[in-house]
């Protein structure tokens, strides 16, 4: 009903400004000023048509695009000598070149408006003449819990992004009715108001979205070129194709695997054998970070430390696995009669 109204009101007041224009003669008949205001009504009707169909990322960057247009169709024309042509009037001059960078303005602003977003400006606005270092939370991430920690130690700087569409994603996997999924998802959620709370790490929530990606990955991916930012991730796969893309990336992995300690042949060190190995007579211990140890002729002290000497170290795309032998004096004698191994 509010739309009927606004639209009646225009329809007439276009007609009285045409009616002014040209006033309605009765003898003899003219109606071209009544028949003018209709024609602009129209035009502002069939206007508003078009305006409906487009996304609002659009109309705000063709509405820029339309501004500094204009603007540099302005300063050309104050910096050109256009009263010394004689051939051209000066207005007809200032027109063309105003028609001119006004619709390449336009028609750019708009093609390029989906870099636009209300997120994305306010942003812009809050942090002008400051260099931002974004960091954009991914996904699984956020589910893995790790990034909460090294948050807490201090060492990530700049801002953390949690894109809208992460929060839709653990949102859904809260909502599922699968048990541990849900429980994922909700540790996800858990995990990332633990990083908001901490004082050390500023943390943002960003509406930028991309309708036209439906991958959430691909949608990091284009997050990170707008921001010029880097991705959090412990995907692989994702690590892999945002390198392709030219973005930086932040493997939590590959973090986790770096600050594993350094062991070289012949150290000494001690392990709980927590179960058995492959090969016979062999035991299975982990170190305090997940790093698996192999220990010859360890089978009999399960459930026990022991001190072993490091034989060998084996680097795999997971990260460092250690071989060694027991320090015990029974072993010394079995290794001493057996043949050695060489080191790998």
């Amino acid at each position: 009903m509010g739309t009927f109204i606004l639209r009646f009101m225009l329809i007439v007041l276009s007609v009285l400004f045409g009616a002014y224009l040209r006033p309605v003669t009765i003898v003899p008949f003219d109606p071209a000023g009544l028949l003018i205001g209709l024609g602009v009504a129209a035009a502002i009707f069939g206007v508003e048509y078009l305006l409906r169909t487009l996304e609002l990322p659009v109309l705000l960057g063709g509405l820029a695009g339309l501004l500094l247009g204009g603007a540099a169709a302005g300063l050309v024309g104050a910096l050109l000598p256009l009263e010394g042509l004689t051939q051209l009037p000066a207005m007809g001059v200032r027109g063309f070149l105003f028609l001119l960078f006004s619709y390449s303005g336009l028609a750019l602003g708009a093609t390029r408006g989906e870099r636009f977003s209300p997120g994305s400006l306010r942003a812009a606005w809050s942090e002008a003449g400051q260099r931002q270092n974004y960091k954009i939370l991914d996904t699984s991430v956020i589910i893995d819990g790790r990034i909460a920690d090294v948050c807490e130690t201090g060492f990530l700087d700049g801002t953390l992004v949690a894109p809208q569409f992460v929060l839709r994603e653990l949102q859904y996997i809260a909502d599922s009715q699968d048990p541990l999924k849900r429980n994922r998802g909700r540790k996800g959620l858990e995990i990332l108001q633990r990083i908001k709370k901490g004082p050390d790490v500023r943390v943002i929530v960003s509406e930028v979205d991309f309708p036209e990606v439906k991958e959430v990955d691909m949608k990091l991916i284009e997050l990170a070129k707008q921001l010029s930012g880097k991705i959090v991730t412990n995907d692989f796969n994702l690590n892999k194709v945002a390198e392709l893309r030219g973005v930086q990336v932040l493997n939590i992995n590959m973090l986790a695997n770096s600050l594993k300690p350094v062991v070289l042949p012949g150290e000494s060190m001690k392990v709980f054998i927590l179960k058995e190995g492959k090969e016979p007579n062999q035991g299975v211990g982990y170190l305090d970070d997940g790093t698996m140890v192999v220990v010859d002729n360890a089978k009999k002290h399960l459930g026990r430390n022991i001190d072993i000497t490091v034989t060998s170290v084996l680097q795999t795309t997971a990260g460092k696995m250690f071989f060694g032998r027991s320090d015990g004096p029974e072993e010394a004698v079995a290794a001493e009669s057996r043949p050695r191994r060489s080191a790998t």
